[in-house]
């Protein structure tokens, strides 16, 4: 399949899963429930530096439990968009760095964010939570179409662990992939962690 029938087919399965996720019931219990197998994962109790995605719309909720990762011993990492549209890292130290900036999203207040001691390389990740719009069980992802995590994810470190979340209703049979996609290595549900191929395997169907 090319890149743009790849497009194509994504858009269609891109306004189901949006569709599905806005209708979902009961998204706070339900991903209190997601993001505490995140938190329960071994690969998060031996990670020293954890990046969370602050929700936005109708996503996975992780906003409810950023301030117990907080108070951990850990540093907790957030991303945020550019100008030029490249996610840049930010070191959370208080849910108080944070406020509603462009599109209503929730992000690291302007004037923290050139602060060197605030700046992290994505390199320094040991584990990622990664946002979606919908998966399938061998981890391919589909997001919002901009590559914002794509591009961000192709630098992590090799043994860093991607760990999508995700509601149930956002698994699909099949999700098509490119050649620049890059798959999950786990996706939690409120019902099952998938076990995903992770990368080495993007672009393959």
């Amino acid at each position: 399949m090319t890149d743009v029938a790849v497009q194509n087919l994504k858009n269609s399965l891109r306004k189901q899963a949006h569709a599905s996720r806005n209708d979902q019931d009961n998204k706070d219990e339900l991903s209190r429930r997601i993001v505490g197998a995140f938190m329960a994962l071994p690969e998060y109790a031996t990670a020293s530096t954890v990046m969370f995605y602050v929700n936005v719309r109708s996503e996975v909720r992780t906003r409810i439990d950023l301030p117990a990762a907080l108070e951990s011993h850990k540093q907790i990492v957030v991303p945020w968009c550019n100008d030029d549209g490249d996610l840049e890292l930010f070191r959370l130290s208080s849910m108080e760095e944070l406020e509603i900036g462009m599109y209503r999203i929730l992000e690291p207040r302007q004037e923290l964010r050139s602060l060197p001691e605030k700046q992290v390389h994505v390199e320094e990740l040991d584990l990622v939570m990664v946002p979606g719009v919908g998966f399938d069980a061998r981890g391919a992802r589909m997001g919002h179409g901009e590559g914002y995590y794509d591009k961000l994810l192709e630098h992590a470190r090799p043994d860093t662990p991607l760990i999508a979340l995700a509601f149930e209703c956002q698994m699909f049979d099949e999700i098509p992939v490119a050649s620049h996609d890059v798959f999950m290595d786990r996706i939690i549900t409120e019902k099952c962690v998938y076990a995903g191929r992770g990368r080495g395997s993007s672009g393959q169907n």
